[in-house]
């Protein structure tokens, strides 16, 4: 087990994806006329990759054609002064195959806005890295917890 400078501690791979595969709330951050940009957004993840369903003409869409962009999920208990974050770094594409869109249209992506939807957007995750809280109990495995997006870390 190691412990980043700060004494948090450091996830691997398989249990940043583990968190990641346990919500779909995240925040992506991409670059909007050359200044950064984050979006919240509803996402899946798909084998390694994060999926996002937006509009066609969205900034986000626009955005996110093959350029690098980051994704960030966490969750916190300020309460239990305990939580996670994971932080996804990767290209992003725009899908245009029919046949993957229509593959990706089957996941489990419920967009907050019900009209135009249409247009996929896959992150690969290149680059993933998480921390967590040092609990007590140093050596239990991250739980995940609703991970509702919020700010804190």
């Amino acid at each position: 087990m190691r412990f980043d400078s700060a004494g948090l501690r450091v996830l691997s791979r398989e249990q940043c994806l583990h968190l990641l595969a346990s919500t779909s709330i995240g925040r992506i951050v991409f670059t909007d006329r050359a200044l950064p940009a984050v979006q919240p957004v509803v996402f899946c993840l798909h084998g390694e990759s994060i999926v996002i369903r937006t509009t066609a003409g969205s900034k986000l869409a626009s955005a996110t054609q093959d350029t690098v962009v980051a994704f960030e999920i966490d969750d916190f208990d300020a309460r239990m002064s305990t939580g996670w974050s994971v932080t996804v770094v990767g290209r992003a594409r725009a899908v245009h195959d029919p046949e993957e869109m229509a593959h990706l249209a089957e996941l489990p992506l419920a967009p907050w806005a019900t009209n135009g939807r249409d247009h996929f957007v896959v992150m690969g995750a290149e680059e993933i890295s998480g921390r967590r809280t040092a609990l007590a109990e140093r050596d239990a495995p991250p739980q995940p917890g609703p991970a509702l997006g919020r700010l804190g870390w």
